[in-house]
């Protein structure tokens, strides 16, 4: 099993910045691939990037050149740094980690929310 425990949400004033954690802990093996997701009330859970065991990035249209994925291997903790943020950008943010088995976990989620 693997437990996810995201942290750093808050209120943040629009075009302000913020970095949300998530520490990964249990039976990880290596191979596998963090995602963040989000979701706002009424709408489908979206993806906002994922960074894979080797390093690669992908990101969302909507977030591109303003947020960064991380990830430090050694704490089992991935990072989402969030700068110039719009009061659209305001969610639950997720973490998510898929093994190399294809298994999938999830945290119980941060809120962001961005004032204009």
């Amino acid at each position: 099993q693997v437990q996810l425990v995201e942290s750093g949400g808050g209120l943040v004033q629009s075009g302000g910045s913020q970095r949300l954690s998530c520490a990964a802990s249990g039976s990880i093996l290596s191979g596998y691939t963090m995602r963040w997701y989000r979701q706002t009330p009424g709408k489908q859970r979206e993806f906002v990037a994922s960074i894979s065991s080797g390093g690669s990035t992908n990101y969302a249209d909507s977030v591109k050149g303003r947020f960064t994925i991380s990830r430090d291997t050694a704490k089992n903790t991935m990072y989402l740094q969030m700068n110039s943020l719009k009061p659209e950008d305001t969610a639950v943010y997720y973490c998510n980690l898929e093994t190399m088995f294809g298994k999938d976990y999830w945290g119980k989620g941060t809120l962001v929310t961005v004032s204009s």
